[in-house]
C-alpha cells in the first residue's frame, strides 16, 4: 500500500471517530441527522420508482409497435411486397432489441430500489448496507425473465 493511501485511510479514520465523538455529544445533531438521511432515502425511492414507471410505459409502447410492425410485415408479405414486408420485419427486430435494453435497465432500477429499501433496515441495525442478499437479487432476476417470457410467448401468438 502506498504512502498517500495509508494517510488517506488514517484520515478517514480519524474523521469518523471525530464525527462519532460530535454525534454522542450531540444527540440532537444525530437526530437531525439520521432524519435527513432518511429524507434522501425517500427522494431516492421516489426518483427510481418515477424511472421505473417511465421505462414501464416505454415497454408498453413498445410493444404496441412490435405488434404494429408485424401487422404490417404480414399485410406486406400477404401482397406479395416482399421487400417491404422484410423492411417491416427488421423494424420488429429493432425494436424488440430496444425493448431487452428496456427490461434490462427496469431490472437494474428493480434492484436499486430493493437495495434502497434495505438501507433503512441495515442503518437501523447499525449495518452500512453492502448490497441485497444474493438470494434477493437471484430471486428479482428470476421474476423478471419469468415477466419478459411471458411477454415474449404474448407478443409470439399475436404474430
Amino acid at each position: 500500500m502506498s504512502a498517500a493511501a495509508d494517510w488517506l485511510e488514517q484520515l478517514e479514520a480519524r474523521l469518523e471517530q471525530q464525527l462519532q465523538a460530535f454525534l454522542r455529544a450531540n444527540p440532537t445533531q444525530e437526530a437531525l441527522l439520521q432524519e435527513q438521511e432518511r429524507q434522501e432515502q425517500r427522494q431516492r425511492q421516489r426518483r427510481l420508482l418515477a424511472q421505473a414507471e417511465a421505462l414501464r410505459s416505454e415497454l408498453l409502447q413498445l410493444a404496441a409497435q412490435i405488434r404494429e410492425w408485424r401487422d404490417r410485415a404480414q399485410r406486406a408479405r400477404a401482397a406479395g411486397a416482399l421487400d417491404l414486408a422484410a423492411r417491416a420485419e427488421q423494424q420488429v427486430v429493432q425494436l424488440m432489441e430496444r425493448g431487452r435494453q428496456r427490461w434490462h435497465t427496469l431490472e437494474q432500477l428493480g434492484q436499486a430500489v430493493q437495495l434502497n429499501q434495505a438501507e433503512p433496515a441495515a442503518t437501523a441495525a447499525g449495518q452500512k448496507p453492502t448490497g441485497t442478499d444474493p438470494l434477493d437479487q437471484a430471486w428479482a432476476r428470476f421474476e423478471v425473465e419469468q415477466e419478459l417470457e411471458a411477454l415474449r410467448r404474448r407478443q409470439g401468438q399475436r404474430s
